[in-house]
């Protein structure tokens, strides 16, 4: 069945359509028009605006596109949406916007401590696969999936938790560095760690474990998150399988492995940036004291 019979608002967003553009529009004057209002202000760089209007679009094709109604529809969509949401547009805001907007932000009192505790490595690690991991135990799923507050809340919390998780690695703030040379290849290492037992619950699995996939009536219920109440009443439908042929099940394991894919496509790319650094600079440190060296050498 087509999904043009959920309406336009439900594929297209326009309210978040409007909002994202109002946020691309302030992210313009802010870091523009309006940058000189600012002590220590920088102008952007074009592979910073660049970044950030790639996670911006990201952002919009991933939570207001057609791809969010089939997130909500089948499971490997909605493992899809994670995995560009929390593994890729983080990393592409915090090297989309301007170190001196991250300072102006970071030097608040309130925001200050309480970035600083969640961004050590160690914690940043813990909690953010630990609240992931525990959003996808089917009875805490389904108990969000169908509670518009409770999910804009906990995958707002997850965003956060998602940048503090990534922070450690790429931040460009040398008063925030934490993790230097191979300590950042351990922190990739660990952090696929740690993300694994969520996925292979889920790929692994021998039956169905989401009722709001499987279960016609809260399938309705978190079916209201993306598409109006009115339209879903005026609709007879009986569950997901009238938008897909694949069996729930292979949707499930579908879902799992995809987002283990996505996951080692991700860091296998930062883990190759990471390591390509540490090795030039260990070679500029090197150069540099072999040149300290021989030049006395040659002196005498």
């Amino acid at each position: 069945m087509s999904l043009d019979i959920f309406g336009f608002r439900a594929l297209w967003s326009p309210f978040f359509l409007m909002a994202l553009i109002l946020l691309l529009s302030g992210y313009f004057l802010l870091t523009g028009k309006y940058r000189s209002r600012f002590k220590d202000s920088e102008p952007r760089t074009m592979k910073e605006t660049i970044l950030f209007t790639i996670a911006i679009v990201s952002l919009y094709v991933i939570k207001g596109s057609p791809v969010d109604l089939m997130g909500h529809i089948t499971f490997y969509f909605h493992m899809i949406q994670m995995a560009i949401l929390y593994l890729v547009i983080p990393p592409l805001l915090i090297n989309g916007i301007p170190k001196w907007v991250w300072r102006a932000v970071l030097s608040k009192p309130i925001i200050k401590p309480v970035f600083r505790f969640i961004t050590k490595p160690l914690i940043a690690l813990i909690v953010f696969n630990g609240v992931f991991s525990l959003y996808h135990i089917p009875l805490v799923f389904d108990f969000v999936k169908t509670d518009m507050l409770l999910h804009a809340g906990y995958t707002t919390l997850l965003f956060i938790l998602a940048i503090a998780m990534w922070w450690p690695l790429i931040n460009q703030l040398p008063e925030y560095e934490t993790l230097t040379g191979l300590k950042k290849v351990g922190y990739i290492f660990a952090d696929g760690i740690l993300l694994t037992p969520a996925c292979a619950l889920i790929i692994f699995a021998d039956a169905p474990m989401y009722s709001t996939f499987s279960d016609p009536n809260a399938w309705a219920e978190a079916m209201k998150l993306c598409v109006p109440a009115g339209t879903l009443a005026s609709l007879n439908l009986s569950g997901p399988e009238m938008f897909s042929s694949m069996s729930l099940l292979e949707d499930q394991q579908l879902g799992g492995v995809l987002m283990k894919i996505i996951q080692e496509i991700v860091y296998g790319i930062v883990l190759a940036q990471v390591f390509f650094s540490w090795f030039r600079k260990e070679q500029e440190e090197s150069d540099a004291e072999l040149a300290a060296y021989v030049q006395p050498q040659s002196a005498d």
